[in-house]
């Protein structure tokens, strides 16, 4: 059950990774199908790259949690928001199409964190 706890964890860590790190940085980089999407949502310029930096900052703060793992944690609840943020817009403008990633961002914040050796939740 261990081996299948640590696989699963790390499989969602690098699908994570992976879904904010390239809608990151086609925001940033101001990709044309990622600005027109973006714009549809009632999103302009400036906003659509600022949200794609702060991603940048999450993905790069979960990457350096290989090294400080307690940053890897911080990383995960940073992004937290803009996963349901994501989602929402999504499913409130019934872009359908495009909610999947979202959703399973939303879904695998709550997987990294429960599968993490060094996450507790006190209440």
């Amino acid at each position: 059950m261990k081996k299948i706890n640590t696989l699963v964890h790390w499989l969602s860590y690098a699908y994570y990774v992976y879904v904010f790190g390239y809608a990151s940085l086609f925001k940033v980089f101001q990709k044309e199908s990622m600005m027109s999407s973006m714009q549809s949502l009632g999103f302009n310029t400036a906003w659509t790259i600022a949200i794609g930096i702060f991603e940048l900052i999450g993905v790069l703060i979960v990457v350096a949690g290989l090294w400080k793992p307690k940053l890897k944690n911080a990383g995960i609840l940073f992004l937290a928001p803009f996963a349901a943020g994501a989602f929402t817009a999504h499913m409130a403008h019934q872009e359908y199409h495009h909610y999947f990633d979202s959703l399973a961002m939303c879904v695998l914040t709550v997987v990294l964190l429960y599968t993490d050796k060094q996450f507790k939740i006190t209440l």
